[in-house]
């Protein structure tokens, strides 16, 4: 697999070099050189195979011959050894939970198999690997215990001060180890512009081997398209081949997964962006004018994002033709109000409870069935976190619905480890310099 940069398509370097690497020194992200077409005859029995097999499949395809297939496989094994069900709502509805992992999030697939991948190519007496990740909610505790305690690795999380739920803030800083936290005195995309200044540094370079544990490391983005194929698996095995996602984007690298699942050849009817008020790409597809502005805080924080990263990568999927990427893309943006309402719709007309995130994938089918009456595809929208992350939300009568998972419950005995910064580079570069 040879990937370019999105700012240099002459670039050429291995999948091995992306990972490490994770973003190119002109500040490009990494994409495949080629993405191949799967089987068709694999397509048209996908029914018959089961998640891992799935993930086996289309990874293989993409990485061809970087990792040996007894070695991907046992690594799939490894890091996919959850579900992700496409749970029925009503004949053409279904909420696809992807909060069945450790971290009780949609970024447990990214995280995970990431981990296993970069810990598959570390050599005994390697430099330490520095990985540097900054989180708007969920990112922060997939990562932590995808790579706790995996030898030779060292991850920094840096998160915004009271913008991230007490759950979330707890899957953080509780875990020692290699694993260290700092509380950002700004918002996330403060957090996020440290690390790629610090990918651009070069004397941290020099000292550090550095890596990003953020939806910008193309490692990242390859399992996330596994739970697109296996729903549309799921679907298919229940009559439906006509299939609508709705996606809570927020650093637009979920949807992302799931356009390159298409352009893998995966037949998704149309993808729909859920945002909140931070709705840069839907003014985008509205208006044409790409414009990005700081992020506002809102009660689905993991879509707290003014200037989504992976938007380069999906206008690359498209050769940058905005036309043919609206016939695959539609947008919608949601209020906090409308979220609320969005929670109690689900939960009055379904008995299901939805974190703040899916609700606004589910209001986004509602107002993509309103403008399309005639299309009767199976919509599914996805599911991105445990709803029990985000107590302060919900009305009473919903939040004693909520089901606390063991995991969550032995966090609360654990203390609090985290350092204290501003938004300032040199602030952080001299708390990486000094180890």
């Amino acid at each position: 697999m040879k990937l370019y940069s999105t700012n240099n398509k002459d670039l050429r370097v291995s999948f091995k070099e992306a990972v490490f690497n994770s973003m190119p020194q002109d500040k490009g992200l990494y994409m495949p050189v080629e993405i191949p077409q799967l089987d068709p005859a694999f397509i048209e029995n996908i029914e018959q195979y089961t998640l891992p097999e799935i993930a086996y499949q289309v990874a293989s395809a993409l990485l061809k011959d970087e990792i040996p297939a007894d070695d991907l496989q046992s690594l799939i094994a490894d890091a996919i050894n959850f579900e992700a069900p496409a749970v029925k709502l009503d004949d053409k509805t279904f909420v696809l939970e992807l909060f069945h992992g450790p971290s009780l999030a949609f970024k447990d697939f990214g995280a995970r198999f990431m981990s296993r991948v970069m810990a598959y190519f570390l050599k005994d007496g390697e430099q330490l690997l520095d990985v540097l990740v900054a989180t708007s909610g969920d990112t922060g505790g997939a990562v932590a215990l995808g790579f706790l305690g995996v030898p030779n690795t060292r991850v920094t999380i840096l998160y915004p001060e009271g913008k991230v739920s007490p759950i979330q803030e707890l899957q953080l800083t509780t875990n020692g180890e290699n694993i260290r936290a700092i509380e950002v005195k700004g918002t996330f995309d403060d957090c996020q512009a440290l690390v790629k200044q610090a990918f651009a540094d070069a004397e941290l370079n020099a000292k550090f081997r550095l890596t990003s544990a953020n939806s910008i490391n193309i490692s990242r983005l390859i399992p996330q398209t596994f739970y697109y194929f296996n729903t549309y698996a799921q679907l298919k095995k229940q009559g439906h081949n006509d299939v609508v996602f709705s996606v809570p984007s927020g650093n637009f690298g979920n949807i992302g997964a799931g356009l390159l699942a298409y352009k893998l050849g995966l037949p998704v009817k149309q993808f729909i962006a859920a945002t909140n008020v931070n709705d840069t790409v839907p003014r985008f597809l509205a208006t044409g004018n790409y414009e990005t502005k700081p992020s506002t805080q809102t009660y689905s924080n993991a879509m707290d994002v003014g200037a989504p990263s992976n938007w380069v990568r999906i206008m690359d999927l498209f050769n940058q033709d905005v036309e043919a990427l609206k016939k695959v893309v539609t947008a919608y943006r949601f209020t906090d109000e409308e979220t609320l309402a969005g929670i109690k719709a689900i939960d009055n007309q379904f008995n299901y409870v939805a974190c703040p995130h899916t609700a606004i994938a589910y209001l986004a089918v509602e107002k993509y069935r309103q403008e399309n009456p005639t299309d009767e595809s199976a919509a599914v929208f996805l599911s991105t976190a445990h709803a029990c992350k985000f107590p302060d939300i919900f009305p009473a009568d919903i939040a004693v619905k909520i089901e606390i998972p063991e995991q969550v419950t032995a966090l609360e005995s654990k203390p609090k480890q985290a350092d204290q910064l501003g938004v300032d580079f040199e602030g952080f570069k001299a708390y990486l310099l000094k180890g």
